[in-house]
């Protein structure tokens, strides 16, 4: 059985950072795309970034690019999300999500495996 295990959320202030990991069981995951994405709730779950099964291939949503970093260790089947600077608006639950595909989606519909979701808070 295929199960994802967010760590990292928490509370921080902003400005702060906060580096999530996400722990793959199940089967092995180094080549598939693996992603993140937020949700807020009342809203759409969002993407956040994606990360192609070598690690060379990245894909940031334009509000976090240049502030989020996304890398994977594949011998240890774990994808990370290194948040820096970190906004107010950040603030939701982060989930990571495997493809099925050696393409790197960026859209939820195309993610085939999800995690349970990990909180981040960010105060101003």
């Amino acid at each position: 059985q295929v199960q994802l295990v967010e760590s990292g959320g928490g509370l921080v202030q902003a400005g702060g950072s906060l580096r999530l990991s996400c722990a793959a069981s199940g089967r092995t995951f180094s080549s598939y795309a693996m992603g993140w994405f937020r949700q807020v709730v009342g809203k759409e779950r969002e993407f956040v970034a994606a990360i192609g099964w070598s690690g060379s291939s990245t894909y940031y949503a334009d509000s976090v690019k240049g502030r989020f970093t996304i890398s994977r260790d594949n011998a240890k089947n774990t994808v990370y999300l290194q948040m820096n600077s970190l906004k107010p608006e950040d603030t939701a639950v982060y989930y990571c999500a495997v493809s099925n595909t050696i393409l790197v989606p960026t859209t939820k519909g195309e993610y085939d495996y999800w995690g349970q979701g990990t909180h981040v808070t960010v105060s101003s």
